[in-house]
């Protein structure tokens, strides 16, 4: 028996565009899922797709606003045509900012807010509902941070952000189970990727390193392995409400 086995499983990743939801999405297709990939640009997936179509797996791109349910829902009824379900959503838009907390506009508050946390709660409305009615069990894996709890300096709003996806993470898995859809987060360490390079100067690559028991940056890669976990029922299935870390430690380290 193949634990990770995820032949005839469909599986949407919400921000496959980005550095770490391709990586992660690349894996799931290796494991047998068709994969649909969403980006605001659905042209910022196609390189992924062509990767997964050249490793022998299958997937397409949809241009999707994630904080648009009324796009979501078309997203559900597009994919649904193509595979006739969806079995695993992987949340992992993300945005950032590091300017000082009194320096926060509304605007931005509200931007990162809707991305990192309204984009989640309405996919999980949208197929996990979904999941829900079809009566087949399922799994959604929200991507969140270690700046969830506690949270780091000088990204106030995005910490409050992945604390919310937390928080929902839990009230979902417990209010999901019944149905035998499983809701579970992934808390990454530091993976440099386009949303980070802002905050990542030289002293603040030094203050991460001496608190990463590890001491160097995570690879997207090294977030496979998580994500296939979490993924398959066979695998998994007693597992929910858990936030799985993949941060070399850091989570682990006080003085």
């Amino acid at each position: 028996m193949d634990l990770f086995d995820l032949k005839g499983k469909t599986a949407v990743v919400i921000g496959g565009s980005s550095t770490l939801g391709g990586a992660m999405a690349e894996a799931l297709a290796a494991y047998g899922a068709k994969v649909a990939l969403t980006g605001r640009k659905v042209e910022n997936a196609d390189p992924i797709r062509k990767r997964i179509e050249s490793a022998g797996g299958e997937a397409r791109c949809y241009a999707v606003e994630a904080t648009s349910k009324a796009d979501l829902e078309k997203l559900l009824r597009e994919v649904a045509a193509w595979t006739g379900g969806v079995d695993i959503l992987l949340n992992c838009p993300g945005v950032n900012s590091a300017k000082p907390f009194f320096d926060i506009e509304e605007e931005e508050w509200d931007r990162i807010m809707d991305v990192n946390a309204k984009s989640v709660m309405l996919a999980c409305q949208v197929f996990g509902k979904h999941m829900v009615e079809r009566g087949l069990g399922g799994s959604i894996i929200n991507l969140s941070s270690v700046s969830s709890a506690p949270p780091l300096s000088r990204v106030f709003a995005y910490s409050a952000s992945k604390a919310a996806v937390n928080n929902m993470t839990q009230f979902l898995a417990r209010e999901f189970a019944p149905a035998r859809v499983r809701v579970n987060a992934i808390l990454p360490g530091f993976f440099p990727a386009e949303q980070n390079r802002a905050i990542l100067s030289e002293e603040r690559v030094a203050s991460i390193m001496g608190h990463t028991p590890m001491k160097r940056f995570g690879d997207p890669a090294e977030l496979q392995g998580a994500v296939v976990y979490l993924a398959s029922e066979r695998a998994s299935g007693y597992v929910t409400g858990s936030m799985l870390r993949v941060d070399g430690g850091f989570g682990a380290m006080t003085i």
